[in-house]
């Protein structure tokens, strides 16, 4: 997957803003945010989307929500709210196939999105 934007992010080989990163995890800023906080959590093996989901075992997903909702308490996030978003396929607005997960807050966010 030389040619994914995000596996190259995740082997460091392009740089980016990390927040945080463990062994299966990445978290950094998005490049054009839309919200004060506007976190991407990947997996840092290659998964082209939430269709792919059977890519990743349950337990790994897991432990992808509990990361993002712990990120969230470590930026200070977690009490006044936040959003999840997660894009899947090009009508539902994903522009990288890679799973990232979008952590947005600091500010109102209105419904409905889009």
């Amino acid at each position: 997957m030389s040619e994914c934007i995000f596996c190259r992010i995740a082997s460091h080989a392009l740089p980016a803003k990390i927040v945080e990163e463990d062994d299966e995890f990445m978290a950094f800023h998005d490049a054009h945010p839309v919200a004060p906080v506007h976190i991407l959590v990947i997996p840092k093996h290659h998964v082209d989307s939430l269709a792919q989901w059977s890519a990743i075992d349950p337990a790994r997903a897991g432990r992808m929500l509990i990361k993002v909702r712990d990120l969230a308490a470590n930026l200070g996030v977690a009490e006044s709210g936040y959003r999840l978003v997660v894009n899947t396929g090009h009508e539902g607005g994903q522009t990288v196939s890679h799973l990232h997960v979008h952590l947005l807050a600091g500010r109102l966010l209105l419904w409905p999105p889009g």
